[in-house]
């Protein structure tokens, strides 16, 4: 069997950091956004209750959706505003551009699809740009209220799916994760535990080239816009999984098999705490501190060492319900800084 190495994660993904300046920016990501379909993710770090844009090519700049809440797409011609051949290009809005603010952009490389192309595998056509190397793809339909198959394009099964009615204005974030199953869902505009309904997944686990909606309006709204964020395992590039947290500040390690840029975990095994991330580019040394929460319009939090990253993972160093509650389950997902892996697609393990 042939194996796709990725020598470099930072031509699939990566995280900017930028200042703003209050009025037009081109943001390079090293990425190329007029030749490649892509998800381009901003937040404002120190400007109090400043919303996450989410843009992406398949929808086109302008069209956001923010993880912070529920609302359903809007179109903001001041936010991230156009697609480059190195990046992003943001406007005047505080969120994206605020003047001397301090921002980031996380940045997923698509297919060569920039606006999407059909797909007929499932029981409905969708619109998707895919990466079968990287494993990631965007993904569009148009919603039935049914038990239905999506194609996804990916030639990987999905670990972790991220859905969201962009019609709705009351729909939730619904997130599909191995972690958690196909008969339960977590939200990612929220702190909630993971919610059990047949209305989501339809008890279904994803396959190498389709996804299962269910009834929910939130994930298959009748006549509805819907949108998916599917992510697949890549030896040594990318890895969803689960950890137990226990309780002490010499945590947990969390094993992904390369050493990491980007980590995001959320608590699954009871409500209240919300959605962590930390990265390699806010955070340049260990132990990682600067800690963002896609699910609240927070500006960052800094000064609590959280994690470690290492070669091979994450090692949790706080005491943190949020991150390392004792006893208590997590699911996560993390991106390469630098992969360990050969052309075999076998981790390079220490002695």
């Amino acid at each position: 069997m042939a194996y796709t190495t990725i020598n470099k994660s930072s031509d699939f993904f990566n995280t900017k950091l930028y200042t703003g300046n209050g009025s037009s920016l081109a943001v390079d990501t090293g990425i190329d956004l007029t030749a490649n379909g892509a998800l381009c993710i901003a937040k404002n770090r120190n400007a109090s209750n400043k919303d996450w844009y989410w843009v992406d090519t398949v929808r086109g700049a302008n069209k956001t959706i923010h993880s912070n809440g529920t609302g359903s797409e809007q179109n903001y011609t001041t936010g991230i505003t156009g697609f480059n051949n190195n990046g992003f290009q943001v406007g005047s809005a505080t969120q994206t551009n605020g003047s001397g603010n301090s921002l980031v952009g996380y940045n997923f490389k698509a297919g060569t699809s920039v606006t999407g192309a059909s797909n007929t595998d499932g029981d409905v056509t969708s619109t998707i740009t895919a990466n079968t190397t990287s494993g990631f793809s965007i993904v569009r339909w148009t919603g039935t209220a049914g038990n239905i198959s999506v194609g996804h394009g990916m030639s990987k099964i999905p670990k972790a799916i991220l859905i969201k009615n962009l019609s709705n204005g009351a729909a939730q974030w619904v997130v599909y994760h191995v972690g958690t199953g196909n008969t339960k869902a977590c939200y990612l505009n929220t702190t909630a535990a993971p919610t059990s309904t047949a209305g989501f997944f339809n008890n279904t686990t994803p396959t190498s080239s389709l996804f299962t909606v269910g009834t929910d309006t939130a994930v298959n709204g009748s006549g509805n816009s819907m949108l998916a964020y599917c992510f697949a395992d890549v030896t040594g590039y990318s890895k969803f999984g689960s950890y137990t947290g226990n309780g002490n500040a010499n945590g947990t390690f969390v094993y992904t098999g390369f050493k990491p840029s980007f980590f995001m975990a959320k608590k699954t095994s009871a409500a209240g705490d919300p959605w962590v991330l930390i990265d390699n580019k806010r955070n340049a040394i260990n132990a990682l501190s600067n800690t963002l929460t896609p699910n609240n319009a927070d500006v960052e939090n800094t000064g609590t060492d959280r994690a470690d990253f290492v070669s091979q993972g994450v090692k949790i160093r706080t005491t943190s319900g949020a991150w390392n509650a004792s006893g208590a389950s997590f699911i996560f997902m993390a991106f390469a800084e630098a992969p360990l892996v050969g052309t075999n697609g076998v981790t390079a393990k220490a002695r």
